[in-house]
């Protein structure tokens, strides 16, 4: 009796890894076409990992793995600089393959999170701007407690230089009401609440702060010919670039230009060490507090990277901005 019990516990055992990987793990595995050798960033904008992680590719297989107790969104960011969210949970395997000179074809296996957005992606691949903004509504629309609804709300109505902060504000308030116990959606739906009305009446609010060296910050500080706020974290690679471009637009424009950062992260002094590395002399608060910084609700910036730009007068120019087109709009107005 006692060796077949322990043939049933190795077997269910067994079972168990081959549905996926132990609790408290996620694994991405994958395999690529057309490409020997070579190595992918990942990061996550929820906390499924702290920092910006590795990939590395070897005979055009890779494999990845983190602890996780809770779901959690994965951005692998390519060679060719396109990303790819992938959707974690606590015990799962996904797997991954495709071609690597048509990415936009791969597909995603292992988790019904995944598999659902692999088809949503692979049917949209063709559509124009409006057309996937309109896709990408309907699938928030019909899948509310799909996580993949927060990357598509993030992408397409508020990480754009025309956001749209009202049907954020309504796509939020569907997940929310599919996922009452999500905090970070009640968070970036309370935020949407507060932006909507955001545009070109918007203006700079008041604000104080301290940044890293314990310096007072505050509105006053952005009163430059072009003000921005901008708000990154160490472990997000697009947010880290427009760190370093709006430097050298900094050293361009010198006293036209006036910038106030906040970072994200949990620890400040990593933040220091990353400002350090980048010797960025502008003020940065960071708290501690990650998206709890009241700065952010105060400025309404709710993702990473997130920015506004204001005018000399305190008025929104633009949000939401990617590195390019920040550099395209500070020269548009100093003309330099």
């Amino acid at each position: 009796m006692k060796t077949r019990t322990s043939i049933s516990q190795l077997l269910l055992a067994l079972i168990l890894v081959s549905c996926g990987t132990e609790s408290g793990r996620f694994r991405i595995e994958g395999r690529f076409r057309n490409l020997n050798q070579g190595e992918f960033y990942v990061y996550s904008p929820d906390g499924g990992i702290s920092d910006v992680d590795t990939i590395k590719v070897a005979d055009g297989r890779f494999a990845y793995e983190t602890g996780l107790e809770h779901p959690a969104t994965f951005i692998i960011i390519f060679p060719n600089y396109s990303e790819q969210p992938v959707f974690g949970e606590s015990g799962a395997a996904v797997t991954i393959k495709g071609d690597a000179s048509h990415l936009k074809e791969m597909e995603i296996k292992g988790t019904k999170e995944n598999e659902l957005f692999t088809k949503f992606r692979q049917g949209a691949n063709r559509l124009s701007p409006p057309e996937m903004k309109a896709a990408a509504a309907a699938f928030v629309s019909d899948n509310p407690a799909s996580a993949a609804g927060v990357y598509l709300i993030n992408k397409y109505f508020i990480q754009t230089p025309d956001p749209d902060y009202g049907k954020a504000y309504e796509l939020t308030g569907l997940m929310l009401k599919a996922q009452p116990g999500n905090s970070r959606l009640a968070l970036l739906n309370k935020r949407m609440k507060s932006m909507r009305a955001a545009g070109a009446k918007a203006r700079m609010p008041r604000f104080a702060a301290a940044d890293t060296d314990g310096k007072r910050v505050t509105q006053a500080q952005l009163a430059s010919q072009v003000n921005i706020v901008s708000a990154w974290a160490s472990w997000s690679y697009e947010s880290i670039n427009i760190q370093r471009r709006l430097k050298a637009l900094k050293k361009t424009y010198g006293s036209r230009l006036a910038i106030v950062s906040i970072c994200i992260d949990a620890s400040i002094e990593d933040c220091k060490d990353a400002l350090g590395r980048d010797s960025i002399s502008w003020p940065t608060v960071c708290d501690g507090k990650m998206w709890d910084t009241p700065l952010l609700a105060q400025t309404g910036i709710s993702t990473i990277p997130g920015n506004v730009i204001y005018d000399r007068s305190g008025k929104v120019i633009a949000s939401q901005l990617n590195a390019q087109q920040i550099e395209e709009k500070i020269k548009s107005i100093l003309k330099k």
